[in-house]
C-alpha cells in the first residue's frame, strides 16, 4: 500500500468515528499524513497510567485493555476498545498525561495519531470542540451508568446486562450473538472475579434458559434476560442509547 494509499484509507475510516462526524477533510488528512500503524502482541503494553501523551490511538484490529493498577497490583479494567474506537485523545484535558493504562488483550494493530493536531483543531474549530465535549459527555453517561450497575444489581443481572448491550437486534422472541473476547476478560471489565462470573453465568442460565457454546450465546428469549436483568435499571432496555456497540 502507498502512502497516499495509506492516508485516504485512515482519512474514510476516521470520518466514520462519531467524534470526527463534522470534521474538516483537511484536519482528517492532516491526522493521516502523521499517523503510524503499530503492532502490538498479546499482553504487550502500549502507554503506563500518567505516562507522558504526545500521541492517541484509533484500533485497526485486536483489542486494548484500559486499565489502573492499584498499589499492591491488581488491575481496575476501565474498558476493553474494538475495531473502529478510539482511545487516549482525553489526555489533552488531563495535563496531558495518560489518565490509564493501555495493553494489547490479542494481538493487535492501531494507528498512532498525534495529539498536537487535534488539540490545534479543537482550539480553533468549535464544531470539533462541540463533539469532543459530546463524547466526553457520552463517556460519562456510560461510567454513571456501570457505577448504578454495580451498586444496584447483582452479578447476574450485571451479565445479563452486558449481553443485551451485545445483541444486534430488538426483539422479544429469540436471539444469539458472540462473545468479544474470553469469560476472564469479561469478568474483569465486569469488576467481577473469575469464579464470581461463573456463578453468576451458572444463575443466569437457571433463570433465563440461556445457553453459552464456545463463545456463542442462545437466547431462548430476549425480553426473558431482559426482564430479569432491567429491573434495577433506571435506563429503558436495551441501554444502547448510552452502551452502543462499546464492549
Amino acid at each position: 500500500m502507498t502512502s497516499s494509499d495509506f492516508q485516504e484509507r485512515l482519512s474514510r475510516q476516521l470520518a466514520r468515528i462519531p467524534l470526527f462526524h463534522t470534521a474538516r477533510p483537511d484536519f482528517l488528512h492532516a491526522l493521516s499524513a502523521q499517523a503510524q500503524l503499530i503492532s502490538l502482541e498479546k499482553n504487550q503494553i502500549l502507554f503506563l497510567h500518567e505516562d507522558p501523551a504526545s500521541r492517541f490511538y484509533l484500533v485497526d484490529r485486536g483489542r486494548i485493555k484500559l486499565f489502573r493498577e492499584t498499589r499492591n497490583g491488581e488491575q481496575a479494567v476501565i474498558d476493553i476498545v474494538m475495531n473502529s474506537h478510539l482511545f487516549g485523545e482525553t489526555s489533552l484535558f488531563e495535563n496531558d498525561l495518560y489518565p490509564y493504562s493501555a495493553e494489547a488483550a490479542e494481538p493487535s494493530c492501531v494507528f498512532s495519531l498525534p495529539l498536537s493536531v487535534l488539540k490545534a483543531e479543537i482550539e480553533t474549530t468549535p464544531k470539533t470542540a462541540m463533539a469532543m465535549l459530546s463524547s466526553m459527555a457520552h463517556t460519562r453517561r456510560q461510567q454513571d451508568q456501570e457505577l448504578e450497575h454495580r451498586t444496584l444489581q447483582n452479578a447476574p443481572q450485571r451479565l445479563g446486562c452486558f449481553l443485551l448491550r451485545l445483541l444486534d437486534q430488538q426483539t422479544d422472541g429469540p436471539g444469539s450473538l458472540e462473545l468479544p473476547y474470553d469469560k476472564t476478560l469479561i469478568a474483569a471489565r465486569l469488576g467481577m472475579q473469575p469464579e464470581t462470573f461463573s456463578r453468576a453465568l451458572s444463575k443466569l442460565k437457571a433463570e433465563t434458559g440461556l445457553q453459552v457454546t464456545r463463545g456463542r450465546v442462545e437466547l431462548n428469549s430476549v425480553q426473558q434476560l431482559a426482564d430479569y436483568s432491567c429491573t434495577a435499571c433506571s435506563s429503558e432496555f436495551p441501554c444502547k442509547d448510552l452502551c452502543g456497540k462499546k464492549f
